[in-house]
């Protein structure tokens, strides 16, 4: 995880800054850049997003962003991956999606990648848990588990074959070692 920046300002103030690459984040009174992501996570990522958006767009159940800014609880934080149910996307008059998403995902997803500390990354799971994600996943590509987070329960621990859990209205069926697949792209 890259050191904080050194800087004490509001949120406010921090969402008047230019966006960073990779993105800034505003937790606990702190701006933390995210590091780089690395190519098992790019991949990962863009496979997430894709399984679920083939499955919940159309038929405008949910919709997979991946880096949205989410800003709620004083804190403005970038998943991985953040999913939220079509009825609690906030589109514009016109039917566009808004630049801003002023609540927590109703299901987010991080991955973790060399630079990252464990805790704090599942910390941002656990915030958004506390205000109104009903799931988390965090995703350890090295160990080949991802970590699963209900409200109000414990953390279940997913490896092989055992089949992810979702949202009850995602109908998408994918195991561990489904989403780790996806990883081997050269044989």
């Amino acid at each position: 995880m890259v050191a904080p920046i050194a800087k004490s300002l509001t949120l406010e103030e921090f969402l008047r800054l230019p966006e960073t690459k990779p993105a800034s984040e505003y937790i606990d009174r702190q701006i933390i850049q995210k590091p780089m992501p690395k190519g098992r996570h790019s991949c990962l990522r863009y496979e997430l997003c894709n399984a679920i958006n083939q499955s919940t767009e159309p038929q405008k159940i949910a919709y997979a962003f991946p880096e949205l800014r989410c800003t709620f609880a004083d804190r403005s934080i970038v998943p991985d991956i953040a999913v939220f149910q079509w009825q609690n996307i906030l589109f514009l008059e016109d039917g566009e999606v808004p630049d801003r998403f002023n609540l927590a995902p109703d299901w987010i997803i991080e991955i973790l990648s060399p630079d990252h500390n464990a805790n704090k990354v599942i910390g941002k799971i656990l915030l958004s848990l506390q205000h109104g994600s009903q799931l988390g996943w965090f995703l350890d590509p090295s160990d080949r588990s991802i970590l699963t987070f209900l409200s109000n329960q414990q953390p279940i621990l997913m490896k092989n074959s055992d089949r992810l859990i979702t949202l009850e209205t995602i109908n998408l069926e994918l195991t561990v070692e489904n989403v780790f697949s996806w990883l081997k792209m050269g044989s």
